[in-house]
Order: C-alpha cells, then sequence, then structure tokens
C-alpha cells in the first residue's frame, strides 16, 4: 500500500518540484518544512480504513476461491462412477417399467376409458360455465403452486433477513460519520497548513525588506 504521508512520496511529484525550489530560492526554509511534516491523526485514519477495505476485499477473494472449490468438489462428485452405475440402474428400472406399460397398452386403454366409479359425474347444463372457470382456476393454482410454497417457506427467515439489513444499514451509517469526521479533520488541517504558510511569506518578506533598507548603511 502507498504512503498516506503526502510530504513522503515514492516519486517525485509537482508539489515536491515547487518545494524544491522554494527552498533553493530561499522563500521556505527547512525549519519550517520540517515542522510541516509532522503526522496528523485524519492521515492514520485514512490508512486504517484502506488497510480494511484491502483486508475486506481479501476474504472476499477468498470466500470466492471456496465456493469454487466446493462447486468443483460436488461436480466431481456427480461424475464418480458409483454415482454413475446407481443412475443407470434407476434408468435400467424406468424402461422395464415403460416396457411392461407398453405392453399393457390395450387393457390401460380400457380402464381409462371407463367412467370413474362406473358412472359419470352429473352436473346440470346451467353450472357448466362455472365448472369451467373451476378448472381455469385450479389449472392456474397449481401452475403457481411453487411459488406459493417458496414464499410459505421464506416467510420464516423474514426476520433474519430484516436484521440483517437493520445491521447492514448501522454499519453504513457509522461509516458515514467516520467518514465526515475524517473529511472535517482534513479541512481543517489544510486551513492550517495555509494560514501557516500565509505567516511564513510575511515572515520572509519582512526579513528581506530589513536586510535591504540595512544594506546601504552597511556599504557606507
Amino acid at each position: 500500500m502507498a504512503s498516506s504521508n503526502p510530504w513522503d512520496p515514492v516519486q517525485p511529484t509537482a508539489a515536491a518540484m515547487i518545494v524544491a525550489k522554494c527552498l533553493e530560492s530561499e522563500v521556505l526554509t527547512q525549519k519550517t518544512l520540517d515542522l510541516s511534516r509532522r503526522e496528523y491523526p485524519c492521515f492514520e485514519r485514512v490508512a486504517e480504513l484502506e488497510r480494511i477495505a484491502d483486508i475486506k476485499a481479501e476474504i472476499n477473494q477468498k470466500s470466492l476461491e471456496i465456493e469454487l472449490l466446493q462447486l468443483e468438489k460436488e461436480t466431481a462428485d456427480i461424475a464418480h462412477p458409483l454415482f454413475l452405475s446407481q443412475k443407470c440402474c434407476a434408468l435400467q428400472a424406468m424402461n422395464s417399467h415403460l416396457e411392461a406399460v407398453l405392453k399393457e397398452k390395450r387393457t390401460l386403454r380400457q380402464r381409462l376409458a371407463k367412467p370413474l366409479c362406473q358412472e359419470n359425474l352429473a352436473i346440470e347444463a346451467a353450472y357448466h360455465r362455472y365448472v369451467v372457470e373451476l378448472l381455469m382456476l385450479a389449472v392456474t393454482f397449481i401452475e403457481k403452486l411453487e411459488i406459493y410454497l417458496q414464499t410459505v417457506r421464506a416467510i420464516p427467515r423474514v426476520d433474519d433477513g430484516m436484521k440483517s439489513m437493520d445491521n447492514a444499514l448501522a454499519r453504513i451509517e457509522v461509516m458515514e460519520a467516520e467518514m465526515e469526521e475524517v473529511t472535517e479533520q482534513i479541512l481543517k488541517w489544510r486551513e492550517q497548513q495555509r494560514a501557516r504558510h500565509q505567516v511564513s511569506s510575511q515572515l520572509l518578506l519582512g526579513s528581506r525588506c530589513s536586510s535591504k533598507s540595512a544594506a546601504p548603511y552597511l556599504s557606507l
């Protein structure tokens, strides 16, 4: 991770070059520059947050790798000869059952052609329309039955999901408050550095003016 100290860049930057020129032209002194090199808690906090983000990213990467290995293990178990032999046995049993059904095809047709309980379900003609609507509703209900069952199974987990969402929102609010505090500290530090720079510039200008005014007397 790169250093969080803006006065110690890894490579020379525009700011570093400007500071070097100011030192050469004696606009700044090394003492003033050393005073401004002091570490501030806001930079330590930013570095800590960056380390936490890197650790979280590494944890997510490791979790993804573990999931991929688990999936690879499960698929390898499916292709194992033991499971393949069990599937072959199940397919052979299903094939035998279908062959038996085909052999008894005529008998099955006769049984299906016979009315239920040896008599038809008597429904008056006035209610045939309602029976059709009822059957359509029944078909729609059967089609959506799986969705309904999944919804019912998910009901006990709603409370856990809500708690997880509340915890996540609370963590986000805490992080937001911390970032606001860090931002305020950075702004305060910037104002302090600007004020110090102005004071140092005024002192340097005053010292130059005094040295120029004293030069004629020295020549005399």
